[in-house]
């Protein structure tokens, strides 16, 4: 299947990415990839070495005449998000990915691609290997847990580069030089309950939201598409306001980095009370996929009959549960003032899990000013102790500022302005990168982010445009022959 994605111009960068997709690269669990990088270092007889936290270095000379360049850093991370369909079956733990071309585009069966990042990688791969590509010396830094943390540019010691440059791969428009991103912090949201015994005289009911496009969570967040856990909480709402409705299991989203594509609930109502809550359901699911029709055509909401649950969620917690998700902010908070078009600060309710006692809701705040992100946080940790929960704050990054006067960006916008007759989109964007991050232990290295067209990252309809992998792969070759001599 992966044979004609191995055809595919430039081979040297396809080939590369095919060979990483064979290897399972979950985030938090990166042993064969990081086993698979240092093997490929090794095997070209190159400096190679995995640091403390799990990052792999490698570095190679500059080719003859590029010795007097500054030393650059090409970076990306190792690690995908790992999301599927739900009716697709797929082992991210043992399996490689299914890719397939459609059209300009290279996709994958049911899944996510894992073209963020695996491009940027297989890019460096293939020119860690090549004896033809002009380059000065280059330190690949392969980083780690991006995706679930960014343990790795965290753990990431100062002294162990010498590069004056950083290069990183892992913007997903490629009309657009990244110089600034959002920082984030991961917010949660815990309690215990009593489970009750259902009464007699309830019915059981399985209900479904799917079918959402979902999406990367920083990139993704401004265009309005379905939180399945803020439309599960509408369900639930007015099923309690109007029918008594009981929940006795939530189990919602995925990933605190994905928008939210699937939710499911099992709940109880009064037996007596079916036929009204059935006709009051089918009216809010017609308003609701009404609502989203135009950005959320396969949007499906489904009410089934199961099983009675035989316990159910203690009926104070369960009010205050639902109106503490209905009050959290969810979406755009905050536009930049100072940048068009740039979303400041945002929030993901990513997760909501309720059963056998435990409540858990996890969210990611992002935003590119510090005040601003805490400022979000505390409102979520207000919102939900105000309804007996314990809130955490963990996995605290910071953004990265932009530096306009940056030399490096100065390269990158005269060579693509020139070979391609228009400047390009010089933007902070909202996503993570791990330049802030790493900026903190190497100040004075000079960073830039670019990168291929990557639609639908973090989602099963992640794809990357085969066209804009050529041009993005000339400009690649094209900077590393202009880095500046030292």
């Amino acid at each position: 299947m992966n044979t004609e994605i191995r055809q595919l111009e430039p081979q040297e960068l396809w080939n590369k990415f095919a060979d990483l997709n064979a290897v399972p690269r979950p985030s938090k669990k990166e042993e064969r990839v990081i086993a698979f990088m240092k093997e490929f270092g090794e095997k070209l007889d190159l400096e190679t070495f995995e640091d403390k936290v799990g990052n792999v270095i490698i570095k190679k000379p500059a080719t003859a005449g590029m010795e007097d360049r500054k030393t650059v850093v090409m970076q990306s991370h190792l690690d995908m998000v790992h999301q599927k369909n739900n009716d697709t079956t797929f082992n991210f733990d043992t399996q490689g990915i299914e890719m397939y071309v459609d059209g300009d585009w290279v996709r994958a069966k049911g899944t996510t691609l894992g073209a963020d990042n695996g491009l940027g990688v297989a890019t460096i791969m293939a020119i860690l290997e090549s004896k033809t590509i002009p380059h000065p010396a280059i330190e690949a830094l392969f980083t780690i847990d991006e995706e679930t943390g960014m343990t790795g540019a965290k753990g990431l010691e100062g002294g162990l580069l010498e590069g004056d440059i950083l290069l990183n791969l892992d913007t997903e428009e490629d009309d657009e030089i990244g110089v600034g991103c959002a920082g984030g912090i991961d917010v949660t949201a815990t309690r215990t309950y009593t489970e009750e015994e259902t009464p007699e005289f309830k019915t059981g009911y399985k209900i479904t939201v799917k079918g959402l496009q979902g999406g990367h969570s920083g990139m993704d967040i401004h265009k309005g598409f379905g939180n399945a856990n803020k439309l599960m909480t509408r369900l639930l709402f007015d099923g309690f306001e109007n029918f008594g409705l009981r929940i006795s299991e939530i189990d919602g989203g995925s990933l605190r980095n994905a928008i939210p594509r699937e939710s499911n609930a099992i709940v109880a109502i009064d037996t007596m009370n079916e036929e009204a809550f059935a006709t009051e359901m089918e009216e809010m699911i017609n308003d609701i996929t009404t609502e989203y029709k135009t950005i959320e055509p396969n949007l499906t909401i489904e009410i089934t009959k199961v099983d009675t649950p035989k316990l159910m969620m203690d009926l104070g917690v369960q009010e205050g549960l639902t109106r503490a998700l209905y009050a959290a902010c969810n979406g755009v908070y905050r536009m930049s003032p100072d940048i068009p078009d740039l979303v400041e600060t945002s929030n993901n309710i990513a997760r909501v899990i309720v059963k056998d006692g435990d409540i858990k809701i996890g969210c990611l705040t992002r935003s590119s000013v510090e005040t601003s992100k805490w400022d979000l946080a505390n409102m979520l940790r207000a919102t939900f102790e105000l309804t007996g929960c314990e809130v955490e704050f963990s996995g605290d990054y910071p953004g990265w500022k932009p530096n306009m006067d940056s030399a490096i960006l100065k390269v990158l916008s005269k060579l693509y302005t020139e070979m391609n007759g228009k400047d390009a989109h010089v933007a902070a964007c909202h996503a993570g990168l791990e330049c802030g991050i790493l900026g903190q232990n190497y100040p004075e290295m000079d960073m830039i982010s670019f990168g291929p067209n990557i639609k639908g990252a973090h989602s099963p309809d992640e794809r990357a445009q085969i066209s804009s992998a050529q041009k993005y792969w000339k400009y690649v070759l094209e900077i590393l022959r202009n880095i500046p001599k030292k």
